[in-house]
């Protein structure tokens, strides 16, 4: 992931009367670049479907857990295999110890959560204390509770970038979240 944002995607927070669909358009029209496709309960084909649509919105597309043709790459789960194709790929990281593997097997980038508390997953924590961003032996993402009121603090404790679901997924304006979002991660 080449971009100090990246938004996943979660279907189940997006309000009614709005589509996935409808939320990566408008985060692209905010000024989003890459996306990454969760949706991982979604038959392949329909995955597939979603990643053809956020490119048509000039997204980047990263796939979670397992590939989707055409994606620019691959997220996977702290305790899984590596990928068998070769690829970019990341890790989700929970701790220092999971960051050193991420690294060591190879990964591009990793996620690291929680850095604060997310609604998204409620009694998921505590959050990290920033010095688990500092240092990172690889891009770290900074995953969990990031809204534009705390993206910056997140960079000045040595995330590479932030990674946001809940805030993107649930906004009234996803492109006015997503501009604030890139103003505050730089």
């Amino acid at each position: 992931m080449s971009r100090r944002l990246v938004v996943l995607t979660d279907r189940t927070q997006v309000p009614d009367g709005r589509s996935l669909r409808d939320v990566l358009a408008a985060a692209a029209d905010g000024g989003l670049r890459t996306v990454l496709l969760r949706e991982v309960d979604l038959p392949d084909d329909e995955r597939a479907e979603v990643a053809d649509h956020a490119r048509s919105c000039g997204l980047e597309v990263v796939a979670a857990h397992r590939p989707v043709a055409g994606c620019a790459g691959l997220h996977l789960p702290a305790r899984s295999s590596l990928p068998e194709a070769a690829t970019r790929w990341g890790r989700s990281c929970h701790d220092r110890a999971d960051l050193l593997r991420a690294a060591a097997d190879g990964a591009w980038w990793a996620t690291l959560s929680p850095y604060a508390t997310t609604p998204s997953k409620p009694g998921h924590g505590p959050p990290l204390p920033a010095a688990a961003f500092a240092s990172a032996p690889l891009p770290v993402f900074a995953l969990g509770g990031i809204t534009p009121e705390n993206a910056a603090g997140a960079r000045a404790a040595g995330a590479w970038g932030v990674a946001v679901m809940g805030a993107v997924m649930r906004a009234d304006d996803p492109a006015a979240v997503v501009a604030a979002l890139l103003r505050e991660a730089g």
